[in-house]
């Protein structure tokens, strides 16, 4: 297994299995139709590249691996290593978190033809709250739950009963509720899970506008 994630990693990187080196393999085989593997083999060797090309290819993935991959494993330091797994788990998971918060929030933003605004930082310790909507001299609070594999929708569900009290006071001083929007990636862009909470905002909104 280790030898063949080597071997599978060089290959992607340096493109040997891409299309211009080895042919149109599924348009080729779909065509072939094979019943066995010999019978798949003879045909790509006759009509799609010749067997010398693809044994070229591997001795050229042996020379990448050996010189050109060895060479680079050679000047990583460990300190190099200390840093890329400091920076995986801290900077850009935060990078991450953040630009999907922004990018929930500026769907928001259109959503209700309001700015959004990050709030204080002692808001976030007294009534867990992210950002806000200022309606003349009242505030909505709203609170962005990015959702994944990793944060279970209960785990959510859970958090908000213990927060309940911290949003009830929010509401008490500055007039406002606070909504929980909840996001997640749906074909590669990260949308809001909970679209009828907008609904609720703008009732809210014109609310307080009264």
């Amino acid at each position: 297994m280790p030898k063949e994630w080597i071997l599978n990693s060089a290959m992607n990187r340096f493109q040997l299995n891409f299309k211009r080196n080895v042919g149109p393999t599924s348009e080729s085989i779909r065509k072939c139709e094979p019943k066995t593997l010999e019978e798949w083999k003879d045909y790509y060797f006759s009509n799609v590249r010749p067997k010398d090309h693809i044994v070229e290819l591997g001795k050229k993935l042996y020379i990448k691996i050996t010189e050109v991959i060895s060479a680079e494993v050679e000047e990583i330091t460990e300190q190099d290593c200390i840093d890329y797994m400091l920076q995986l788990v801290i900077d850009r998971t935060y990078d991450g978190y953040w630009t999907e918060i922004k990018t929930i929030y500026g769907q928001l933003e259109k959503a209700l033809n309001y700015k959004i605004e990050p709030a204080p930082d002692n808001w976030d310790r007294l009534y867990n709250v992210d950002f806000f909507i200022k309606i003349k001299d009242k505030y909505i609070g709203l609170q962005i739950k990015p959702v994944n594999e990793g944060i279970q929708l209960s785990q959510i569900f859970k958090e908000k009963g213990l927060q309940q009290l911290t949003h009830e006071k929010f509401e008490s001083k500055f007039g406002g509720k606070v909504f929980y929007i909840f996001s997640s990636k749906a074909n590669g862009k990260k949308v809001i899970m909970n679209p009828a909470v907008i609904d609720g905002i703008k009732v809210e909104i014109q609310r307080l506008e009264k």
